[in-house]
């Protein structure tokens, strides 16, 4: 086998995205909500329904590659559940910049649609935060007004020469579930630090849940009032 190599071929691949306010003409804030691991994003996006009150437009892109999550193995069938993942450690490089790729596009069709003056918020929840923080920092997109960390500490592998900056031109806020045991104090202690060294402030929000999106918090978050 000591001829054996690995290449890569782009090839075309459809991505889909959920939507609610997709009627609205003229949003006053648009979000864009990045899933977890196993997660779809129409399921996740009914987390945002509180905030779907006729002003806002917000789009859930889907991780690229889905999966039977059920572990029985064998045959599956439509009773079988589906989740979706925006990468695993296989083949991870070519992963991150199809990803960003990928929601450097979703972010210019929402220029194109609704304008770049529009507030923009961008909320990565668990395994979406390693994604939003690595687009925010290394993708071609302007950061947004706000960027939300849900549930999930940075990435170790963030671009460290690139983050200062980009970081620092969106209001950076991370968030924790008091019972969340995926997200341990020490994580976000850790995180602190990292900020701090490179300059950067961010907001500490907990809500009382585990490791969920919580509706009332959402509000917090939003440009707009009530």
């Amino acid at each position: 086998m000591d001829g054996l190599i690995t290449r890569h071929l782009s090839v075309r691949k459809t991505a889909r995205l959920a939507e609610l306010g997709s009627g609205v003409a003229q949003p006053e804030e648009c979000w864009i909500v990045v899933h977890g691991y196993r997660q779809l994003a129409p399921r996740f996006l009914r987390r945002f329904a509180s905030l779907d009150d006729g002003r806002r437009r917000i789009v859930a892109p889907e991780g690229l590659h889905r999966f039977y999550v059920d572990e029985d193995g064998g045959p599956h069938g439509p009773e079988h559940r589906v989740g979706a993942s925006w990468m695993t450690r296989e083949d991870r490089d070519t992963e991150i910049a199809d990803y960003i790729a990928y929601l450097d596009q979703v972010a210019a069709m929402l220029d194109d649609e609704v304008g770049r003056d529009v507030p923009r918020i961008v909320l990565g929840f668990s395994q979406g935060v390693h994604t939003v923080t690595r687009w925010v920092v290394s993708g071609a997109a302007p950061p947004p007004h706000t960027t939300v960390l849900w549930g999930a500490t940075l990435p170790v592998d963030v671009d460290e020469a690139r983050a200062p900056d980009r970081l620092g031109e969106t209001r950076l806020v991370r968030v924790h579930g008091a019972s969340d045991r995926y997200h341990s104090p020490a994580g976000r202690q850790r995180d602190a630090e990292r900020l701090a060294g490179w300059g950067l402030d961010s907001e500490q929000l907990e809500h009382p849940g585990g490791h969920r999106i919580d509706a009332e918090l959402l509000g917090r978050l939003s440009t707009l009032p009530g």
